[in-house]
């Protein structure tokens, strides 16, 4: 319920970024969205099937940043779990997470979590360690994120901007985000 009353005053006022040190396509793409977002997060798992529909339709890169907040109990395992997937394939750990914001309405607790995971990597023919991220890594990775999202100022999940080469612009409506990128790829040619 946080995310969604932050994401509403949000609205009213867009952050300026102290660190753009991400707010940049990846080289040799001219158009990106850079997304920062918590896997347990209402408004993420609401705004995730529009990001996934505009990256289609466009055919822009798609930076995604785990930002877990603090009061969702089981989002920072979740984006640990994401980041195993992600060492099998980027794909996979994709969609491992389109898949938990898909489901978030049947996952409550860690235990839920656990229980999706073991069945989803089953169903994708990826074999669970005993122990998921044994040296912290992941975790590590996760909290550079954390850190990285702090750094530019963000508060609440979604966050994201459309990215170029010459700028960012924030997506303050995600209900806009096709006009700012039909604006960002017409700028871009």
């Amino acid at each position: 319920m946080g995310c969604l009353i932050a994401v509403a005053a949000r609205a009213q006022t867009p952050i300026q970024p102290k660190d753009t040190s991400a707010l940049h396509p990846p080289p040799g793409v001219k158009v990106a969205i850079v997304e920062f977002a918590d896997l347990e997060c209402p408004r993420c798992g609401i705004e995730n099937p529009v990001i996934i529909e505009a990256v289609e339709k466009y055919h822009v890169a798609w930076m995604r940043h785990d930002f877990p907040l603090q009061q969702h109990t089981w989002s920072f395992q979740a984006a640990v779990n994401a980041r195993w997937f992600d060492t099998k394939s980027k794909k996979l750990g994709d969609d491992y997470r389109n898949a938990v914001f898909a489901n978030q309405a049947s996952i409550e607790t860690k235990d839920d979590l656990q229980k999706f995971t073991q069945k989803w990597a089953q169903q994708h023919g990826a074999a669970l360690p005993f122990v998921m991220d044994p040296q912290g890594n992941l975790a590590a990775e996760v909290k550079a994120d954390q850190a990285l999202g702090e750094r530019i100022g963000i508060r609440e999940t979604p966050t994201a901007w459309v990215v170029t080469e010459h700028g960012y612009k924030q997506v303050m409506d995600f209900q806009k985000l096709y006009s700012m990128l039909d604006q960002a790829v017409a700028s871009s040619q």
